[in-house]
C-alpha cells in the first residue's frame, strides 16, 4: 500500500443513510480475489440511473467520499472497500460505519474517518453546493479541514501507525522477518518449525 498521511481532495456527496455492502458493490460482481479491477462496479445498480452522484461529469475526480449515518454495513466483503479505492477514493467521512467494514478499510489504505452527524451534515452541504469543494484529511494530526473549518477525529493507534507507513498486515510481518527467523532458530527441536528447512536447535544435554 502507499503510504497515507495527508490528503486533499474533491468531496463527493452520498447523503444516504444505511448503504450497505451490496449497494456499494453488488454480489454478482464479487467473483474474484484480486483487489484491482472492480471501478466500474461500484454502485452498480445505482449507477443506471444517470443522475446518480457518481455519473454526474463535474464529479469526477472526487477522491474524499461524504456519506450518511450507518455506512456500509451488512457482510464482511473486502470488495467494497476495494472498490471504493478502486475508483479513487482515499477518505470516507460519515457519521458511523459498519464496524467489519471499519476494519477493513483501515487494512486496505482507505481511510474511515468518523465525525459528528451534524459535521458531516454540514460538510454534504457544502459538497452538493460546490462540486469542486475540498477537503483534507490529515492523518498526522488527525484533523479534517474543509471551508475554514476542521474537526479532530479518533482513529486505532496500530491502524494509524499502520497507514503512515504504507504497511498492510503481510507487509508488517515481514519487516520483522529476521527477529521471526531468530525466534524459530532458538525454539526446541520438538517445537513446530514455522521456516521449512530451517534446522532445529540441537537439545541441550542433562
Amino acid at each position: 500500500m502507499e503510504p497515507l498521511s495527508t490528503h486533499t481532495g474533491k468531496c463527493l456527496p452520498l447523503p444516504r443513510s444505511n448503504v450497505d455492502t451490496d449497494q456499494i458493490i453488488p454480489a454478482e460482481h464479487c467473483r474474484s480475489l484480486y483487489r484491482t479491477g472492480y471501478a466500474g462496479a461500484l454502485f452498480a445498480r445505482w449507477r443506471s440511473d444517470p443522475g446518480f452522484v457518481l455519473e454526474q461529469p463535474e464529479r469526477s475526480g472526487a477522491t474524499v467520499l461524504l456519506a450518511g449515518p450507518h455506512f456500509a454495513t451488512g457482510s464482511s466483503r473486502e470488495h467494497a472497500v476495494w472498490a471504493l479505492r478502486d475508483w479513487g477514493f482515499a477518505a470516507v467521512i460519515a457519521p458511523s460505519f459498519g464496524d467489519i467494514f471499519g476494519r477493513n478499510a483501515l487494512k486496505n489504505g482507505l481511510l474511515a474517518v468518523t465525525l459528528p452527524e451534524p459535521d458531516v451534515a454540514w460538510l454534504l452541504q457544502h459538497a452538493e453546493e460546490d462540486a469542486e469543494f475540498e477537503a483534507t484529511v490529515d492523518l498526522l494530526h488527525c484533523r479534517v479541514s474543509a471551508g475554514g473549518r476542521s474537526w479532530d477525529f479518533d482513529i486505532d493507534g496500530r491502524a494509524r501507525r499502520m497507514l503512515l507507513a504504507g504497511h498492510d498486515d503481510i507487509t508488517a510481518t515481514l519487516t520483522r522477518e529476521a527477529d521471526i527467523a531468530a525466534h524459530e532458530k532458538s525454539r526446541r527441536p520438538w517445537l513446530p518449525v514455522l521456516t521449512p528447512g530451517m534446522a532445529p536447535v540441537p537439545a541441550e544435554s542433562g
